[in-house]
């Protein structure tokens, strides 16, 4: 029996209908990117982040070593950027900022959910299909710019030259053989605006011309990843934020007219909550709050070590009551972000 064949538009159709502003085809064969990120792995960049350097970043060589019979990447984009201000033109001291991408519902489970649905409309007998969302050990932004959907900032995001970078990506690997597309420019060219706008100084320079993020200085990873205390040298850059950092996006040139999006997936549940009110949060009220966010990955106690953190870095007096509370938290971890905060705040 013949294989059926599919024509990029048939499944670029079938992507739109399926909820996805973004689809493009790269070949399932070892990036050409894998060199920078054994040297990224290398040079320690991944901090405590312990799933990119066991014995899953040898997987990510191959797509084939996900799939064997892969023959294309079927790589997706979907904007999730809900039309709200950015953290750069928020200046209240009495709330937290949330990034962007965890205001919501969890992506990976609605980006799986219309993935299957795509899947469903393109199995053929004899095809197979398997779909990776950010936790597959696939070098995705990678394939993403070789399938055409952008190119990767000095920020590292993925940019797309009419939507921005509020984008999510997903991987379709498929035995289907559909022709490649070819990666857009880079279209950067001089501007260090995500450079200089870091307050913790994380996007570092890699080889000549390029340039990679130093984990161990991310807010991203200090208030999601890293589960021990923050270096108090660092927690001065953290600001207000207790789950996540958007700066480096809310300043690219690029996305001053990034598209949005009305998924009511993507519909705001906290955007800047206050801060007196998390601090106060029991874990069971924490859960519920934030239930099908991603902001559950930090952990209960890991959240309120980042509201601490968050009050000490506001500078504001009304707040000392919320930090004295956690301050008597039985977790060492959040009572030593109280006290360090305490000793910020004024008094009197």
């Amino acid at each position: 029996m013949l294989k059926e064949v599919y024509h990029k538009e048939q499944i670029w159709s079938a992507a739109r209908d399926c909820g996805f502003e973004l689809c493009g085809f790269a070949a399932a064969e070892p990036s050409p990117d894998l060199p920078l990120y054994r040297q990224w792995l290398d040079s320690g960049y991944a901090g405590e982040m312990r799933y990119l350097t066991d014995h899953r970043a040898g997987v990510r060589a191959n797509p084939r070593q996900l799939l064997a019979s892969a023959r294309t990447v079927i790589c997706l984009g979907k904007v999730y950027n809900w039309p709200a201000p950015y953290s750069t033109s928020f200046d209240d001291s009495t709330r937290a900022w949330i990034s962007r991408y965890a205001w919501g519902d969890d992506y990976h489970d609605t980006m799986r959910a219309d993935m299957a649905r795509l899947v469903e409309s393109l199995s053929a007998p004899g095809e197979e299909f398997r779909i990776c969302v950010d936790t597959a050990p696939l070098l995705e932004r990678s394939y993403a710019r070789l399938a055409g959907l952008g190119w990767i900032g000095r920020n590292t995001c993925l940019i797309n030259q009419q939507l921005g970078s509020w984008i999510f990506l997903g991987e379709i690997l498929t035995s289907l053989e559909v022709p490649a597309d070819a990666p857009p420019p880079d279209r950067c060219g001089t501007c260090r605006r995500c450079i200089d706008a870091c307050p913790t100084q994380a996007i570092v320079p890699a080889e000549p011309g390029r340039y990679t993020i130093d984990s161990r200085l991310c807010i991203s990873y200090f208030t999601i990843e890293l589960r021990g205390p923050v270096a108090e040298s660092r927690r001065d850059g953290i600001g207000h934020h207790v789950f996540g950092c958007d700066i480096c996006q809310d300043v690219c040139p690029w996305n001053r007219r990034a598209a949005t999006t009305s998924d009511p997936h993507f519909a705001p549940r906290q955007v800047a909550p206050d801060l007196a009110a998390l601090a106060a949060l029991t874990e069971t009220e924490f859960r519920d709050m934030f239930r099908g966010t991603p902001v559950t990955r930090a952990r209960y106690s890991g959240f309120l070590r980042n509201v601490a953190t968050a009050i000490g870095n506001s500078g504001n007096a009304r707040l000392l009551p919320a930090l004295q509370q956690l301050s008597g938290s039985p977790d060492p971890l959040v009572a030593e972000a109280a006290a360090w905060a305490l000793s910020r705040l004024p008094r009197g």
